[in-house]
């Protein structure tokens, strides 16, 4: 993202711009046309249009901006942090230990700096809209702050500050495990029921505006009670916002969900008759194809999160199966060891090279989708916009007016053809390929956000004398 992307408006052409390849319905077009509205929303999107004289001339090829489906904006201070290891083993159990130290030590003045920094680097990596799937709710010792949104809030400010959409999830999280009906001390500032999620949720969409929205989340089954999810989605039943629920994620999950239930957690779900077109399920990694079949029926969508699976040891969702199926899937960065969506969609592909020993697993020449990337960037956009609670979304009319400038002289897009060019930018060498972002029709500019979170990892992770990590 260039520095120099809040360049001025002429008079007249605040909301009129012309690009010379745009991606549209699935394909790229030429001599595009784009007008937004004062809502910052498309009102004209018309291909094959001469550069009329009061459009600005955009520098590049354009593409819609992309939702990240699944954040924990406080993990931020996490990544990179965990790469080591001490003993016999390492696993997704013992990481969440440790990251726990990290969301029991944060304030909502901590949180706002980390996620301000996190959504710039969002913004940087392609991402307009970012789904903040929001547990840290309390102080420290679960008392919940004079303002109860104290987190909420903080999380909506940076998003603000910075210029990203931003879709806030109050999660429904109430105990420890299938067999522990309370939470661990070191949960303590994540509780939140049924009926407090929904007020939460009143609250926020009482506060929507172009660039933010409210939906709600359970946390996992293995940490809310089946009565409690119940509740929450009756009280949830008219509601327009999307439901995120972490499902599938681990095998002992699988395993635990099992012995409690006699269901796997997918197909709990769908016999309990909840799933329909709102649900999104994050990670649903350990799958059997009845499973699958069921969230296709439902229209419910999954959200896969490569970056993070890979990194927490999760193991491979069944790519293939999702895709024969039909099933909508968005991607998320989640713990945010990396924040562009080119990675994230090149190691879901990559994964699956590995697994199968096979190359351009999610193309399908046989559907006219022989393009890798192209097939995985228009699933994740579109399901994007639905896990984001946009009813449309992309270079369409009446979606929000988001888009990215492409700068064609990055090093890994020179000399590539152009109908190449979304190939190139998932699997070529990463670079910095967005001249400009735009977001409701207002160009994204370098916010300084460094300094603040510099100040936070300093008082989390220095001691005084600058020896041990203080969280630890």
């Amino acid at each position: 993202m260039s520095a120099a992307v809040n360049h001025a408006h002429g008079a007249g052409r605040a909301n009129r711009w012309w690009a010379p390849h745009a991606w549209l319905d699935g394909r790229w077009q030429d001599d595009v046309l784009l007008v937004s509205d004062s809502g910052g929303r498309w009102a004209t999107v018309q291909a094959g249009v001469p550069c009329p004289l009061d459009a600005q001339r955009l520098a590049g090829p354009v593409l819609p901006g992309l939702v990240n489906a699944h954040s924990h904006a406080f993990q931020r201070a996490f990544a990179g942090l965990s790469e080591r290891r001490e003993h016999a083993g390492d696993d997704f159990w013992g990481w969440r230990d440790r990251m726990y130290r990290v969301a029991g030590a944060v304030t909502p003045d901590d949180v706002q700096a980390i996620a301000a920094h996190l959504y710039r680097e969002l913004l940087a990596g392609g991402y307009t809209q970012v789904c903040e799937f929001h547990y840290l709710q309390h102080q420290p010792d679960g008392t919940p702050y004079a303002d109860p949104l104290a987190m909420g809030h903080a999380l909506k400010a940076a998003a603000e500050a910075v210029g990203i959409g931003l879709t806030l999830l109050p999660v429904l999280y109430e105990r420890a495990g299938f067999t522990q009906p309370a939470l661990r001390e070191d949960q303590r500032r994540f509780h939140l029921d049924a009926d407090g999620v929904w007020a939460a949720h009143r609250t926020l969409a009482a506060q929507s505006h172009a660039t933010f929205n409210a939906g709600v989340a359970v946390h996992s089954l293995r940490a809310a009670a089946p009565a409690s999810v119940h509740r929450l989605a009756q009280l949830a039943r008219g509601m327009d916002g999307p439901v995120h629920i972490h499902v599938a994620e681990q095998t002992a999950e699988v395993e635990d969900c099992l012995t409690a239930t006699g269901r796997r957690p997918i197909e709990w779900l769908a016999a309990e008759g909840l799933l329909d077109p709102r649900w999104q399920l994050v990670h649903a990694t350990h799958t059997v194809p009845a499973e699958i079949e069921a969230v296709a029926r439902a229209g419910s969508a999954a959200v896969i999160c490569p970056s993070t699976e890979a990194n927490l040891g999760d193991g491979l969702a069944d790519l293939p199966g999702w895709l024969d199926a039909g099933v909508g899937l968005a991607i998320g960065s989640d713990s945010h060891v990396t924040r562009s969506w080119t990675e994230e969609l090149r190691w879901m592909e990559y994964g699956q090279r590995l697994l199968h020993r096979q190359r351009n697993m999610a193309a399908a020449p046989h559907q006219g989708q022989p393009a890798t990337a192209a097939r995985l960037w228009q699933l994740a956009l579109d399901t994007g916009g639905r896990a984001a609670g946009q009813a449309v979304w992309g270079l369409r009319v009446g979606a929000r007016a988001d888009l990215l400038v492409i700068d064609t002289a990055d090093a890994a897009l020179v000399g590539v053809p152009g109908e190449h060019r979304l190939d190139a930018l998932v699997f070529s060498s990463p670079g910095r390929p967005w001249r400009d972002v735009m977001v409701a029709g207002r160009w994204v500019g370098e916010a300084d956000t460094a300094g603040r979170f510099a100040d936070v990892m300093q008082r989390l992770w220095s001691s005084p004398s600058g020896g041990q990590d203080r969280v630890r």
